[in-house]
């Protein structure tokens, strides 16, 4: 039998006991009876405080464990949080890196255009001076053999015709 039993048969006990005229409600209650209600009270009250308080330990187990838990995946939370902060910081440095590798890379292919590009002026300027020289050489000897050409031809002794 348990407390609330042992309570409800005592409540019953009272209600159906006699009471006493003019003693202001005071009634005649069998003591035998309510001892051994008490006693029973007594043997439970132990069994029953004890299963409260088991109940309270495994309560304050089941929180103390759920504040670890709790802790753990805070902990999770916020290591994961800080990675992923930190890949975006190196995805964000690495592009940035990129950008500038790119743009010394698009500078110095500009500046190689453009030294090739001089290069290759002064190549060709050069080819063409020489090419101009080598003409006008070209030239003079072109008109050197039509002078001396001429002359040749005009002499009697070129024309064949002698005077004998």
């Amino acid at each position: 039998m348990n407390i609330e039993e042992v309570l409800d048969i005592m409540d019953e006990l009272l209600d159906k006991s006699w009471g006493l005229p003019l003693s202001g409600g005071k009634c005649v209650v069998d003591v035998d009876k309510m001892r051994d209600l008490i006693d029973d009270i007594r043997i439970n009250l132990p069994t029953e405080i004890k299963h409260a308080q088991a109940i309270v330990v495994e309560r304050n187990e089941i929180i103390e464990v759920a504040k670890k838990e709790g802790e753990v995946i805070i902990r999770k939370a916020e290591d994961r949080a800080k990675s992923l902060v930190s890949n975006q910081e190196i995805v964000k440095a690495s592009q940035s890196k990129a950008t500038d590798i790119m743009s010394q890379s698009q500078m110095k292919a500009k500046e190689i255009r453009r030294a090739a590009q001089e290069f290759s002026d002064e190549v060709l300027r050069t080819t063409e001076e020489a090419m101009t020289k080598s003409l006008g050489e070209l030239r003079s000897v072109r008109q050197a053999l039509r002078s001396a050409g001429k002359r040749t031809l005009t002499s009697p002794q070129e024309l064949g015709t002698s005077k004998e």
